[in-house]
């Protein structure tokens, strides 16, 4: 115990043993500056030292972009790269989708396995008159025959109680003898309207052109999208005046009449009318004669 206790002494009087370090001028070893030291305060010193240097060595590469010069580092442009295209990349397989979804119903309309739906023109004005209060105004006689006038041009109005205020009104796209009309049993979702060779074919309404191609079957074919999720085709065409994104104005030629086709017989105009991706009949709308 004795012996124990002269180490632990020995030890503890090395530590605080006191030591002078001097730095001298080596020319005239004139005195600069002193400080005394022991073992004890040396050894605090530098641990402290350590310490602080990974400390503060840790924040430097954890706040700072010289993080991004070590390897396993990330670089913060690459990070912030790589969240914007992945929120590209959601936006796309969104829109992805949602054209497949679409040009999934334009497919349908060529093929025409779709369900039908009929539109009785006569209930819907009368439930619209139904709906509202009409207005009677006192007319003369230029007005009756203005009246009469516009409603030969614009017999039809498919969207007359849809609220609209757009004056939404389908054009005949030729006038002719209809050969074939719409038979739902027959799946001829269509009217034929025989017409001469090279007739002008004009849009039914305002639209675009979502489709203007050649078809084995059907020949050159147009089809084009309006308001209200109203869909027009128009088949057996000799030729195309519009291409595929045109925006089309009611009763502007999209198309010249023809032959074209396997399934043609004869000169004429193979039209469709579908609303919101139901076949509807043309002639319920629209006057060819």
């Amino acid at each position: 115990m004795a012996k124990k206790k002269v180490k632990e002494k020995k030890f503890t009087k090395k530590l605080l043993h006191k030591y002078r370090l001097v730095i001298l001028n080596e020319d005239t070893f004139e005195e600069r500056f002193a400080i005394k030291l022991t073992r004890l305060n040396v050894f605090i010193l530098t641990s402290l030292s350590a310490i602080s240097l990974v400390f503060f060595t840790i924040l430097l590469i954890a706040f700072t972009p010289l993080r991004e010069y070590i390897p396993g580092y990330s670089s913060t442009k690459l990070k912030k790269q790589a969240t914007l295209l992945n929120y590209k990349t959601d936006s796309l397989v969104n829109e992805l989708e949602l054209n497949k979804k679409y040009y999934a119903s334009i497919r349908k309309v060529l093929t025409g396995d779709v369900a039908s739906l009929e539109f009785n023109r006569d209930s819907i004005l009368q439930a619209a008159k139904n709906d509202v209060d009409v207005l009677r105004v006192p007319t003369n006689k230029e007005d009756s025959l203005l009246r009469e006038k516009v409603d030969k041009e614009d017999k039809y109005n498919l969207f007359e109680s849809s609220g609209d205020q757009s004056n939404y009104v389908l054009f005949p796209p030729v006038n002719g003898t209809i050969s074939e009309g719409y038979n739902l049993e027959e799946k001829h979702y269509a009217v034929d309207v025989v017409v001469a060779a090279d007739t002008p074919v004009k849009a039914t309404a305002d639209g675009t052109v979502i489709f203007a191609e050649w078809t084995v079957e059907t020949g050159y074919v147009v089809i084009m999208e309006h308001n209200q999720e109203l869909i027009s085709v128009y088949k057996h065409n000799s030729a195309i005046t519009k291409a595929q994104g045109d925006l089309v104005k009611a009763g502007e030629v999209i198309a010249m009449s023809g032959n074209s086709g396997e399934l043609s017989t004869g000169p004429h105009l193979h039209f469709e009318l579908w609303s919101k991706g139901y076949p509807v009949n043309p002639t319920n709308f629209i006057d060819f004669q």
